[in-house]
């Protein structure tokens, strides 16, 4: 298919769907807190984006049913929302894509409820932070593996380990598109960056193993040895000086 490169238009409209999304976030963050179902989450982001003329872009994605994924714990990404209540201690991810005039973006936040454990804070701090070393490298010019190894040095680096089983990715027309985007080091370059290319980075962090299960649902990724994961995702455009962070 190759890489999509962006015009001043197409860009326009992505940052237009990335503040929705950056709205759709900053609103679900005052609802996360004990007691709350996961399915509650997702009426509001539904709603939310639905009155901002925009639509939903992961409800009917391939057959998942809701417009956010909401991961608890153990779960890693594609969390199916529903009536499971948030406990004090738990870590919730939510991945939400926003679609306006056929210009998508997505982003993902892990947060606390109540008060978690010290390692799980620390969790939560790598993920965001590795994501921000990526960002130093997202430079025209630069080349993916650069933001990979970054993302790997920082996370290996205070002891936590990365998800490779599943990567970030261009976005635009589509939710997925080329290229596709590891968080680790690889043994080539990978593709160059250039001005105009729109990437959805997604550092999806564990606190035990990197390895993985899909449950019985089909959707939900799970660590294999049950321990707690994060995962921080923006929608990023490559420019000729800093990259612009679409939903911040």
């Amino acid at each position: 298919m190759g890489i999509f490169i962006k015009n001043d238009d197409q860009i326009a409209i992505m940052r237009k769907a990335g503040q929705i999304c950056r709205d759709v976030h900053d609103l679900l963050a005052t609802h996360v807190k004990v007691g709350a179902t996961t399915a509650e989450l997702d009426k509001i982001a539904t709603d939310y984006i639905r009155s901002q003329g925009a639509t939903p872009s992961f409800l009917g994605y391939r057959g998942f049913p809701a417009a956010i994924c909401a991961s608890v714990n153990e779960q890693v990404i594609h969390g199916v929302p529903g009536m499971r209540k948030l406990r004090n201690g738990d870590i919730v991810s939510i991945d939400v894509g926003v679609c306006w005039k056929r210009f998508h973006a997505d982003a993902a936040r892990s947060h606390p409820v109540g008060t978690i454990t010290d390692k799980h804070k620390k969790l939560l701090e790598v993920t965001e932070r590795c994501f921000f070393e990526a960002m130093k490298h997202a430079r025209n010019g630069k080349h993916l593996h650069d933001m990979g190894a970054a993302i790997e040095d920082y996370v290996r680096g205070n002891g936590f380990s990365i998800v490779t089983d599943w990567c970030g990715h261009g976005i635009g027309r589509q939710v997925h598109e080329d290229p596709s985007i590891p968080h680790t080091a690889q043994k080539t370059r990978g593709p160059r960056l250039t001005k105009g290319m729109t990437l959805a980075v997604e550092p999806m962090i564990n606190v035990g193993t990197h390895e993985l299960e899909i449950k019985e649902d089909t959707w939900t990724v799970v660590t294999r040895d049950g321990k707690f994961s994060a995962h921080y995702e923006n929608t990023v455009l490559i420019t000729d000086g800093e990259p612009e962070i679409l939903t911040l």
